[in-house]
């Protein structure tokens, strides 16, 4: 595995740990639908949690916001519909991102909830 999908991956578990413990059910971890992928697919009690996971070393790099594009956007958004069509489910959706920059204990995660909204497609 390169090392920025082994980065990629433990920002993923950091990122399914800290919903858990924020009371949040993982229903998937990368699910596809077609040519797009969503990190992870949670729930809590009102919502249904389409999160998009950024992970980053330390030291300079872009800002991982940046790399939620118009086409990202449009992506889980397809995926989404898709996804609630498959499970019939009745939640309402929410799309969060999930940003972590540094590894191992020193690593900081900050969690943007309603960081789209489907109507932007």
């Amino acid at each position: 595995m390169s090392d920025s999908k082994s980065l990629g991956r433990k920002g993923e578990d950091q990122a399914a740990e800290y919903l858990l413990g924020k009371g949040y059910r993982i229903r998937n971890r990368n699910w596809v639908s077609g040519r797009n992928e969503v990190d992870i697919i949670a729930e809590n009690h009102e919502y249904i949690v389409f999160v998009e996971v950024k992970t980053r070393s330390e030291g300079p790099v872009d800002d991982p916001r940046k790399s939620i594009t118009r086409e990202k956007r449009s992506s889980m958004i397809y995926t989404a519909e898709n996804y609630v069509r498959r499970f019939n489910i009745s939640k309402e959706c929410r799309f969060d991102v999930i940003i972590i920059e540094g590894e191992g204990e020193g690593f900081r995660l900050e969690h943007i909830e309603y960081a789209f909204y489907p109507t932007l497609k």
